[in-house]
């Protein structure tokens, strides 16, 4: 199943980013727990080459605790820090400002040296759609200043914020790259939401989930959940007609209501009912 979704305000977002990260000095991108590969636009990567870099591996609460400490080590390994959180927290974002000293040593010394000692870090926050860029800087801000949304594109357009006499933040529209070479690339963004559910069928998500579900152990987690038999020769068809019926998800004629059944076990992963579970190890 192929999926890609690169919208036109994409490109001048894309565009506009281009001539802000000339004004920063530090990139914080924002990546999703549950899929750090997946959810990296190699775009945004090739454009921070130059600044100081910090990762932060946000929604950590849905994915797996002992991967998300493996993809910590292995950006370490990359020479950039990271820092996994649930943005929604906010002690969970307290951290972040001593993290961001810690990267920058080099910058404030530097500014010290030259006397500059009033001037703060400009940090652009970056990431593709809906990992959580604006709840983050709410949350560091300790006040809505950013709009949020659990869909993609809430972000319109760049918004500076002054977090502190110490950071500036420049809050970015989320943003995807034009082609995903691999296939598992789209079908892991659209299982988190990352792509605009328009653009795809929740019935074929679902089948993709399920199947993935099948290939990658995780199928007793969807059998206890929705109390079914499932074995990973199942056709995931048939399997997304079994939790139907169990939960009761019956359209008229009492046919099993499919749409219905898909819809709830994309937004149950999405949501975390099926446990802390990464679909990416390093």
């Amino acid at each position: 199943m192929q999926v890609q979704w690169y919208p036109g305000h994409m490109t001048k977002a894309m565009r506009s980013m281009k001539e802000d990260i000339k004004l920063v000095d530090l990139c914080i991108e924002l990546l999703d727990a549950r899929v750090p590969i997946s959810s990296r636009n190699p775009d945004i990567n090739a454009l921070a080459q130059n600044k100081f870099r910090l990762i932060i591996l946000n929604k950590a609460d849905l994915a797996d605790p002992k991967t998300t400490e493996e993809w910590v080590s292995y950006f370490k390994n990359q020479g950039i820090t990271a820092v996994a959180l649930d943005a929604r927290k906010n002690q969970s974002v307290s951290k972040v400002l001593s993290t961001v000293n810690e990267v920058c040593k080099e910058k404030m010394e530097r500014d010290k040296r030259r006397g500059l000692l009033e001037r703060p870090v400009k940090a652009i926050v970056a990431g593709i759609p809906n990992v959580g860029k604006s709840t983050f800087i709410n949350s560091l801000s300790g006040k809505a200043t950013a709009k949020t949304g659990n869909k993609p594109g809430v972000t319109k357009g760049n918004q500076w914020i002054r977090l502190n006499k110490k950071i500036d933040l420049l809050d970015t529209p989320g943003v995807l790259w034009p082609k995903f070479e691999d296939e598992k690339v789209g079908l892991n963004l659209s299982f988190i939401g990352s792509i605009n559910d328009d653009v795809i069928e929740k019935t074929e998500l679902a089948y993709e989930f399920v199947k993935m579900a099948q290939k990658s152990g995780l199928l007793p987690v969807l059998s206890e959940r929705y109390g079914i038999e499932a074995a990973e020769e199942d056709d995931p068809n048939d399997l997304i007609r079994s939790i139907a019926i169990k939960r009761n998800c019956i359209k008229k004629g009492n046919e099993p209501d499919i749409d219905k059944a898909s819809s709830m076990i994309i937004e149950d992963y999405r949501n975390g009912r099926f446990g802390a579970i990464s679909l990416e190890r390093p």
